[in-house]
């Protein structure tokens, strides 16, 4: 059976949070009682306590992620590469946020007063379920994954063309939106098609489908544990599709990917 999870504020701690539907609506039934990304990717085996409904839109969400660190790929569509006049890469392109840009579903985007101009990337985010380092090239790595979110890479345009390195424009304060949830990829398969798409107040402003990805994710998945372990609960971010573009104070921004959900967030200046 499909999965989702959130991270979620009750009573004044931190908790996971078994999403299941009810009269329609998502909501927040039970408590997992150990991280999932303790699970050893077997989340269903968790121990839970039932807890009163609680409507997923009317709980104070939390990222539904703790990542040691959050790795990204760039340029992962054609389109995109092509929209901001870049060659198409020859091998994955990666970059790192930093956690302190981590930022909840719901909570605010500061655009930074060094930045003219600050862009939304749309993207589908891997979340790690084991440790992953050199796997062999026929392994495969599906069973690593413990699911999927919605990311906002969001941007500082001029900083990223200005200084030729990403750090400054990829990581600054709240430029990582993660959520709502977390779902599992039983009812999930980027290498199928999964829809990601991202709208500012309400205007659909990117389309895309991981059909259409340069580097399908075990591709992704295996070029970065060459260098580096992956953790349980680690992040990738699969690239954006084109459409990307400039928000402004007093937006809402979301992104939607099929089967995980809404991350909605709004913006204001620093």
């Amino acid at each position: 059976m499909a999965m989702k999870y959130c991270r979620f504020q009750l009573n004044g701690q931190a908790h996971y949070g078994l999403v299941e539907s009810v009269a329609g609506r998502d909501s927040i039934l039970r408590i997992l009682l150990t991280a999932p990304e303790e699970s050893d990717g077997d989340v269903e085996g968790l121990r839970t306590r039932r807890i009163d409904p609680i409507a997923l839109e009317e709980a104070t969400l939390l990222p539904p992620v703790r990542p040691s660190k959050i790795v990204c790929v760039g340029r992962n569509y054609r389109a995109h590469a092509a929209e901001l006049g870049h060659e198409v890469p020859q091998e994955p392109l990666l970059f790192f946020k930093p956690n302190s840009a981590l930022v909840a579903p719901g909570g605010i985007v500061r655009r930074p007063k060094i930045s003219q101009r600050v862009d939304y990337e749309g993207e589908l985010c891997v979340v790690m379920g084991r440790t992953c380092y050199q796997p062999p090239a026929d392994e495969d790595v599906r069973p690593y994954i413990l699911g999927y979110t919605c990311l906002n890479d969001v941007t500082a345009r001029d900083l990223q063309n200005k200084d030729g390195q990403w750090a400054r424009a990829k990581g600054f304060d709240t430029s990582c939106p993660v959520g709502p949830v977390v779902a599992d990829g039983l009812d999930l398969d980027p290498w199928a098609g999964v829809g990601v798409e991202t709208r500012v107040n309400g205007a659909v402003r990117q389309q895309g489908n991981t059909r259409d990805f340069i580097f399908p994710l075990d591709a992704i998945i295996r070029y970065i544990a060459q260098a580096m372990t992956l953790f349980p609960g680690d992040l990738i971010a699969t690239g954006t599709p084109e459409g990307v573009g400039p928000l402004a104070a007093g937006d809402v921004v979301e992104v939607g990917v099929e089967g995980v959900g809404t991350l909605r967030n709004s913006v204001v200046d620093e």
